[in-house]
């Protein structure tokens, strides 16, 4: 899995491409309209009033710029941010030493909040009420509660299972930001403004199939056009055209609207070995050889958003959408009722004559 193209993921390949393309003001973040314009209102309230930013969770889909939103947020305030992840913070004493080290007005921006052990949690939860720290000193009867006062500072966290926080923590976030798909138009803009930075040239209708194909997710978008960049220099005239990324985007087994190879085999196994559905997620799992959690957080969501796939309690199915994007709508035609194939395949001229 760590090797799909497609992934939303972050990878090494995309640590220079990241850096390299991350915008470093609203005015150039690209899409999440409602999001830029509800948060330039909050950074100006606060520069005006000379306090810091309230609190601010960031959600979504990974891919979509929360990391990106958060360093630009910084700069917006004229502020530090440290940057730190649930899983990297193991003890209450590594948030301590990160709390204590801030400045006034500083920025803590924590990647996969949702991961924070509850010890640390519980830790953060005066940080972010009360800007202090209740630390313990010593053991048994002797032991005394010491409390350390802490720079105003702003917390962002970020999360793409915002379902997985518990509410205590949830509730102390005085701003909640979800973070959308991108759609073709916006993806595009952002393919454009990334080709000029890298250095490559590339038409209007090339950028539209690259977005296309991206998924709804600029990460994507990113990481696809260096690939078609590297195919371009190779096979092409130097111009990354509607052709060239066609060809590109074959060859690296990535389809009109975005699935590889993986994506496809699942939703051919569905088919050929159980009929289209419905099939448990244990069964399933074990036909293609992927882990049940990586079935449901990494293939199903994008199929299930395509409408290409529907949970059911009785299993996975394929719908009628999955069958003709694959081209195998003979086999629907076979199997289905005779009522659902006159809606969904005969002409109106055949539905007239019956």
């Amino acid at each position: 899995m760590k090797d799909r193209i497609i992934t939303s993921d972050f990878t090494e390949v995309d640590i220079e491409i990241e850096k390299t393309l991350r915008p470093q003001g609203l005015q150039e973040y690209i899409g999440q309209e409602r999001v830029k314009k509800q948060m330039g209102i909050f950074i100006k309230a606060a520069q005006k009033r000379e306090e810091s930013l309230d609190h601010v969770l960031l959600y979504g889909p990974p891919g979509l710029g929360k990391t990106t939103l958060a360093n630009i947020i910084a700069r917006e305030m004229g502020v530090g941010i440290k940057t730190t992840s649930g899983p990297a913070i193991e003890k209450a004493g590594d948030l301590a030493a990160i709390l204590t080290n801030l400045k006034e007005g500083d920025i803590l921006f924590i990647d996969e909040i949702h991961r924070l052990q509850r010890t640390v949690e519980e830790v953060l939860y005066p940080a972010m009420e009360d800007y202090a720290l209740d630390i313990i000193i010593g053991k048994g009867p002797g032991a005394r509660s010491i409390r350390l006062e802490l720079p105003h500072f702003t917390l962002i966290g970020a999360t793409t299972r915002v379902g997985l926080l518990t509410s205590p923590l949830r509730d102390r976030f005085g701003v909640i930001q979800r973070l959308e798909l991108y759609n073709p138009v916006e993806l595009a803009t952002i393919i454009r403004r990334s080709s000029g930075i890298i250095g490559v040239e590339m038409d209007d209708e090339g950028a539209v199939e690259l977005a296309v194909r991206s998924r709804g997710t600029p990460r994507i978008a990113n990481r696809l056009l260096k690939r078609v960049r590297d195919y371009c220099e190779i096979e092409g005239q130097g111009i990354i055209d509607l052709k060239i990324t066609k060809e590109a985007l074959d060859l690296f087994e990535v389809d009109a609207v975005g699935l590889d190879q993986i994506d496809r085999t699942m939703l051919i196994t569905i088919i050929e070995k159980f009929d289209g559905g419905p099939v448990g997620l244990d069964t399933l799992a074990a036909a293609i050889g992927e882990e049940k959690n990586t079935i449901e957080e990494v293939y199903e969501p994008y199929l299930i958003q395509l409408g290409f796939l529907s949970k059911t309690p009785r299993g996975r199915m394929v719908t009628s959408r999955g069958y003709v994007h694959l081209g195998l709508e003979i086999l629907l035609k076979k199997e289905a009722d005779p009522d659902q194939i006159k809606i969904n395949f005969y002409s109106n001229e055949e539905e007239t004559n019956e």
